[in-house]
């Protein structure tokens, strides 16, 4: 393997990760200094005169001892850190649920020809080998830190062909900002003989110049569904191993890719999968999911985890460590698998959902990874009518298509009462009509997915059902009411309960008060309580909407959701064997080929067997 990442005898697992303009500046999630010590972040050089400290126990640059030995089963490690000087160093090993142990306190000095290997190799046997390492300098005379490097002396058990499939539509700006990032990084990366990039275009719009590991699909939009399948199709044929879900933005640290291609290369489980975390680019020292379980809804992981405070981002790093449930999926903003492993492709749901089943109905060992991330914009932001629709109606898909889901008709309906009623006291009116089309459209059964993959008809009818709830300009002549910070008392809360919140009040219209709550707190259903007029104001405070009470709107969809919970009932039965008999055939290479236009036309399983 020699190239791939290696430095004499030994491999470098992970190199330090650095603040990068664009992506993420906070200083303190990747490393944090004391007393006279000046970074250089473009030319990832750290200065330290005597006193200064510079300590490394962050999310981006700690080492999981842990999940390395376990996954990787490797027998031999070394700290390796490049740069001059004398300096005492510290290593510390986090375990999980008690003390943490300095392993390593000396003092050392760093060659100008080369590098200081501390040799760590002991850590990987009893009573050590669980937890997570990571390491201080301070200086005892003027010197300077260029990279610290995890290394093993052992043989990686494959070497990845990794495929970076994104998908696309109409970004244009984006998609070139992504290839001309990836172009440098490749071209000075070792990973460079063994990572390409695949620009599934469902616009037909994007233009690049020619670039050496890039190459450009024109796709039909058929969603993040029918894109990330090409994409998987497309690194198949060239001959991938592995393939690599990633957004058209590229919101990542592309040394993301090099510890990533190297979990995949020393992992034992040739199954091993990677899903990358996210981070919402309004708060990027906070985890927004670190993984996730999907059973009724999808439960985020670790969300809210402040990452600048060192005992919340050990606690969450040791507990994501841990072996994961059956329930665990990986979103596609960043997820990397083996192409081998792959028994289903993606269910045509356009988007949403499809990373879900993907992830369930596919036999891999996910795992995350320490720095590995993506940072995105909020999904609370994105919240509309149509996402809800979308949500909705892959939730129950789930359920109705992997028996490992089965709750049974009244498991599944539940779902949909939940979605309604987070909506109906924040009079969410547009979002309700979308939840009840949702119902209607699930209950048409799979061939309604086949029919719809394109979402062109349902687009247009989800943009036509959304008056309220359409995002307006907040222009100088707008005034909003008081904006809303907290919740009201817990005793008022429980009487606007009980009335579901005015709606068996009458008059409540002229009653209620009316509040503006932030962008932050949109999904925060105890803001809106006793508020008969409710203003949302995004997160830049340049767009709103207003949504008011009305008796009218709130019966006539709870009429019509009582109708399809009654229809549902009904049918569920026949509806689940139906889901169950024909999600093989609209998750196989045979559909998609098909349906992509690679081959004849897309049939159902019933017209394939007429």
């Amino acid at each position: 393997m020699a190239g791939d990442g290696q430095d004499g005898d030994f491999t470098t697992l992970q190199s330090l990760i650095w603040p990068e303009l664009g992506i993420c500046t906070e200083h303190d999630l990747y490393l944090k200094t004391d007393g006279p010590v000046a970074v250089s972040v473009s030319a990832r050089d750290l200065r330290l005169m005597t006193g200064g400290e510079a300590d490394f126990s962050t999310w981006f640059n700690l080492f999981n001892l842990e999940k390395w030995r376990r996954e990787c089963d490797l027998s031999s490690l070394q700290l390796c850190l490049k740069g001059t000087g004398a300096f005492e160093l510290s290593v510390f090993l986090a375990s999980r649920s008690q003390s943490w142990d300095q392993v390593v306190c000396d003092f050392v000095t760093l060659p100008e020809d080369g590098a200081l290997q501390i040799d760590l190799s002991h850590l990987l046997q009893a009573p050590f080998g669980e937890g997570l390492l990571y390491f201080k300098l301070r200086a005892m005379e003027a010197g300077h830190l260029t990279d610290a490097l995890w290394q093993t002396r052992d043989q990686p058990k494959r070497v990845p062909e990794l495929a970076l499939a994104v998908t696309t539509f109409k970004r244009e700006a984006e998609v070139a900002r992504t290839v001309e990032r990836f172009a440098k990084f490749r071209a000075s990366s070792w990973m460079k003989d063994h990572v390409q990039m695949i620009i599934t275009d469902n616009g037909q719009s994007v233009e690049l110049a020619p670039q050496e590991g890039v190459s450009l699909v024109p796709n039909e939009n058929l969603g993040g569904a029918g894109g990330f399948t090409r994409g998987l199709l497309e690194a198949r044929a060239r001959g991938a191993s592995h393939c690599l879900f990633m957004d058209d933005d590229a919101s990542i640290h592309m040394e993301s890719l090099e510890r990533t291609w190297m979990l995949l290369a020393y992992a034992t489980d040739p199954k091993t999968a990677i899903a990358g975390a996210m981070i919402s680019e309004q708060h990027r020292w906070a985890i927004w999911e670190n993984g996730a379980l999907f059973h009724s809804r999808c439960q985020p992981l670790h969300m809210g985890t402040d990452l600048r405070d060192i005992f919340e981002m050990i606690d969450m790093e040791n507990q994501a460590t841990l072996p994961v449930p059956d329930t665990f999926y990986g979103g596609w903003w960043y997820f990397a698998f083996p192409l081998a492993q792959v028994e289903h492709l993606a269910f045509p749901f356009f988007v949403r959902g499809d990373d879900v089943s993907f992830s369930l109905a596919n036999d891999f060992n996910i795992l995350t990874l320490n720095g590995v991330v993506s940072f995105q914009e909020s999904f609370t932001e994105k919240e509309s009518p149509q996402t809800w629709y979308l949500d909705l109606r892959s939730h129950m898909a789930h359920h109705l298509s992997l028996p490992q889901l089965d709750v049974g008709a009244r498991g599944v309906l539940k779902i949909a009462l939940w979605f309604f009623l987070r909506n109906l006291p924040r009079m969410h009116y547009d979002t309700l009509a979308a939840i009840n089309l949702a119902m209607e459209d699930v209950m048409q059964g799979p061939d309604f997915f086949d029919k719809n993959a394109d979402m062109a008809t349902r687009r247009g009818d989800l943009k036509a059902l959304t008056a309220q709830e359409a995002w307006q300009p907040l222009t100088a002549q707008v005034s909003l009411p008081a904006t809303r910070s907290k919740p009201p008392n817990w005793a008022y809360r429980f009487l606007m309960k009980l009335s579901l919140n005015g709606l068996l009040i009458p008059g409540f219209s002229r009653l209620g008060s009316r509040i503006t709550v932030e962008g932050k707190n949109r999904g925060k259903i105890g803001m809106v309580w006793g508020a008969s007029e409710i203003t949302i104001l995004n997160a830049a405070q340049d767009k709103y909407y207003t949504v008011r009470h009305s008796k009218r709107a709130a019966w006539q969809q709870a009429r019509r959701l009582l109708r399809n919970a009654r229809q549902f009932l009904k049918a569920y039965d026949g509806l689940a064997q139906a889901y169950r008999n024909e999600y093989p055939h609209y998750t196989s290479e045979t559909y998609w080929q098909a349906k992509l236009g690679l081959s004849g036309p897309a049939k159902s399983q019933k017209e394939a067997a007429e």
